[in-house]
C-alpha cells in the first residue's frame, strides 16, 4: 500500500486470532493506526508521482526501497535475528519480489490514476486469499475482483490517453507480484521476525534493481529539496506503515480487518483526487466498489465448525 506494502491482512501481519479481550480504547486506537498507515502510504505515492518529472518511475521506486532498507537495517540489525543460509535466501527472495512489485506499481501510477492502480493491484492478494479459502465468500471474491478489473479497464479509463495500456499492464503485474509476496511472506512468518525479513529483503531488492537505475539515480541528489521529498516518500510509504503494522499486530479481529482492507482502494482514490487532482470516472468508482467487496469477501474469517 503507497504502493503495495505489507498491510495487515492480505500482505502483512494478520488479524487477531482467539486470545485475550482487547479494550475499547485499544481497539479504537488500532483502527485509527490502520487508517493512518493507509493514508501515509498513499500520500507517499502521490508525492512520488510529482517526482516522476525529475526521475523515471523505476528510479523513484529504487530510492524508496534503498532508503527504507537503510532505515530498517539500522533499526533492526537483522543479522542478529535471521539465522541460517536458508532464512537469508528466503528473506532475500521476498525482498526482490517486493522491489519488483514497487517498480511495477510506480510505472502504473505514472500512467494511470492512483486509485485505479491500487484497485487493480488488489486483485493479486485477493486471488491468493480466495484460493487459500474454501467457502462461498472466497469463491465470490474472485468474481467480484475480476468484475472490478473489467469495469475499470472497459469503462473507467480513457484508452485514448497514451500509456493507458502500459499503466494497466503494470498494475496487473504489481498485483501478481503482490500475490507472490503474500505467499513468500507467509512462509517466512513462522521463522523470521517480519521487520527483520523486510530489512534483509529490501537490501537485497535494492541491490538487484540498482544496475537498472544506475544512470538515473543521481537525479535525486541534484537538489536538497528533491532528496528531502525522496526520503519523505520512503518514510511515508514504507517505514511508517511497517512500524504501525507492528503496533497493531494481533489486535484487530479478522472481520474488522476485512472491512478496513476494503477501504484502502477508496482511500487511494481520495488521496489521488485531493493531491493529484485525479477526478475518478463513474467506471472507476464502480470498479473500485467491486474490488472493495472482493477484499471483504476474501478476508472474512472462515465460518466456525462444531464437532459432535
Amino acid at each position: 500500500m503507497g504502493g503495495p506494502e505489507p498491510v495487515a491482512g492480505v500482505a502483512g501481519p494478520g488479524p487477531a486470532g482467539p486470545g485475550p479481550a482487547v479494550s475499547g480504547s485499544r481497539y479504537a486506537g488500532a483502527v485509527g493506526l490502520f487508517i493512518l498507515g493507509a493514508i501515509t502510504q498513499y500520500v507517499g505515492a502521490a508525492l512520488a508521482v510529482g517526482l516522476f518529472q525529475v526521475m523515471p518511475a523505476p528510479t523513484m521506486a529504487w530510492w524508496r526501497i534503498a532508503i527504507a532498507a537503510l532505515v530498517l537495517l539500522a533499526w533492526r540489525r537483522p543479522w542478529r535475528g535471521v539465522r541460517g543460509r536458508e532464512a537469508w535466501r528466503a528473506a532475500a527472495l521476498f525482498g526482490v519480489v517486493l522491489a519488483l512489485m514497487n517498480v511495477a506499481f510506480y510505472i502504473a501510477i505514472d500512467h494511470i490514476p492512483l486509485g485505479t492502480a491500487v484497485s487493480i493491484e488488489f486483485v493479486g492478494p485477493v486471488t491468493v486469499a480466495a484460493l487459500a479459502g474454501s467457502g462461498w465468500a472466497q469463491r465470490a471474491a474472485i468474481a467480484f475482483a475480476a468484475g472490478g478489473v473489467l469495469t475499470i479497464s472497459g469503462f473507467g479509463v480513457d484508452w485514448g490517453e497514451p500509456g493507458t495500456a502500459l499503466g494497466l499492464g503494470a498494475a496487473l503485474a504489481a498485483g501478481a507480484l503482490w500475490g507472490l509476496y503474500v505467499v513468500l511472506g507467509k512462509r517466512l512468518s513462522g521463522r523470521v521476525n517480519g521487520l527483520d525479513a523486510l530489512a534483509v529483503g529490501m537490501a537485497a531488492g535494492a541491490l538487484v534493481v540498482a544496475p537498472v537505475v544506475a544512470t538515473t539515480a543521481g537525479a535525486a541528489l541534484a537538489e536538497p529539496r528533491v532528496f528531502a521529498l525522496v526520503v519523505g516518500v520512503a518514510l511515508l510509504s514504507s517505514v511508517v506503515p511497517y512500524a504501525l503494522d507492528q503496533v497493531n499486530f494481533g489486535v484487530l479481529p479478522a472481520a474488522t480487518f476485512a472491512i478496513l482492507l476494503a477501504l484502502l482502494p477508496a482511500t487511494s482514490l481520495v488521496v489521488g483526487a485531493v493531491m493529484l487532482r485525479q477526478a475518478p470516472s463513474a467506471g472507476e468508482v464502480v470498479g473500485l466498489g467491486l474490488v472493495s467487496v472482493a477484499v471483504v469477501l476474501a478476508n472474512l474469517p472462515a465460518p466456525r465448525t462444531f464437532g459432535p
